[in-house]
């Protein structure tokens, strides 16, 4: 029963830390949306990087946090952020800018809350 326990627990607070996950991430894509870059590291600057190096690292520790737990539940790696670090870096050429970038992910997710 201990175990079961200790499990619901853990469940309970990746359910938290995704929440914080994701509302960090939706409050960091509609600033690029309005037009600050750097979420996406398009440009690959290092001055746009330091601006942007707190939101990455918080994401960064959540999504770490929530791939321990997911790890110990037996589920597969958060696939928010499976995503997310799959699209920043350099762009392909055709790729659209990092604020139509940030507005297609916000459309996306509210897409997928309305589901």
């Amino acid at each position: 029963m201990a175990k079961a326990d200790r499990l619901d627990r853990l469940d309970a607070h990746r359910l938290e830390l995704e929440t914080e996950y994701t509302a960090e991430l939706i409050d960091a894509l509609r600033v690029t949306a309005l037009g600050k870059w750097g979420l996406f590291d398009h440009q690959e600057d290092r001055r746009t990087r330091e601006a942007v190096a707190p939101v990455i690292d918080k994401l960064g520790e959540l999504g770490d946090a929530i791939d321990k737990a997911r790890a110990q539940l037996g589920l597969n790696p958060f696939e928010l952020q499976q995503e997310f670090l799959a699209s920043r870096g350099k762009p392909s050429p055709q790729a659209v800018g990092e604020p139509k970038q940030a507005q297609a992910w916000l459309d996306r997710l509210a897409a997928a809350d309305d589901d």
